[in-house]
């Protein structure tokens, strides 16, 4: 019973990690944030694969997923610590884009509240032609909401590495309790009453 509520809960949980890196794969990939996007398609591959080991009763794959759940409680971390600006860490730089464009978080312009002002370029030919002024209104700060969602992945994965350890520890004790055709059993699962060998000789020399 223990067993089948550890499972449970630990598919539970991957389940809930795949649907949060999901979502929030789709917004790095609106922002272009590549550096994010490859630690999310690498954290949706493991957990599938920690998943597969929890149905399919494969302690070695619940082991990677556990291991994987520390060093995704580490990036998080770092994510963290750049959005506030931490250990010298800037918000503003080209970090997470492996400097190849100037772009930045999609909540910087889209979050909740969020006006965004153009206005044309002044000495540039076409009607298309507009520079980005300001975001205003902004119920909510941008690197607030990817810290919120950095500590809502920490705390899964925290959760998600208990449930791991414990389902591979009862996977273990599992195996190594399980009885090969009674191996390990004090007494033979069959008992046969035999006679002693001096009593059947007492039988064979009864006169007629």
């Amino acid at each position: 019973m223990a067993c089948c509520t550890g499972r449970c809960t630990l598919i539970f949980l991957c389940t809930l990690q795949l649907l949060a890196a999901l979502e929030r794969q789709v917004f790095d990939f609106l922002g272009y944030q590549w550096a994010p996007i490859l630690a999310n398609f690498l954290h949706i591959i493991i957990v599938i694969l920690g998943l597969f080991g929890t149905i399919q009763y494969r302690p070695r794959y619940i082991v990677v997923y556990a291991i994987w759940t520390a060093i995704w409680v580490t990036w998080n971390i770092f994510i963290i610590c750049f959005y506030l600006e931490v250990g010298g860490l800037s918000k503003d730089s080209e970090l997470l884009t492996f400097n190849i464009s100037q772009h930045q978080s999609w909540w910087s312009e889209n979050g909740p509240g969020c006006v965004r002002k153009e206005a044309s370029m002044s000495g540039v030919k076409g009607l298309d032609s507009h520079s980005y002024i300001s975001v205003i209104g902004c119920a909510l700060e941008y690197r607030y909401i990817e810290v919120m969602h950095s500590s809502f992945q920490i705390l899964i994965a925290l959760v998600g590495f208990v449930y791991a350890c414990y389902v591979v520890s009862v996977f273990t004790e599992e195996e190594d309790s399980f009885d090969f055709i009674g191996g390990f059993d004090p007494f033979p699962l069959y008992h046969v009453n035999e006679k002693p060998t001096n009593l059947l000789f007492k039988q064979t020399y009864l006169p007629a």
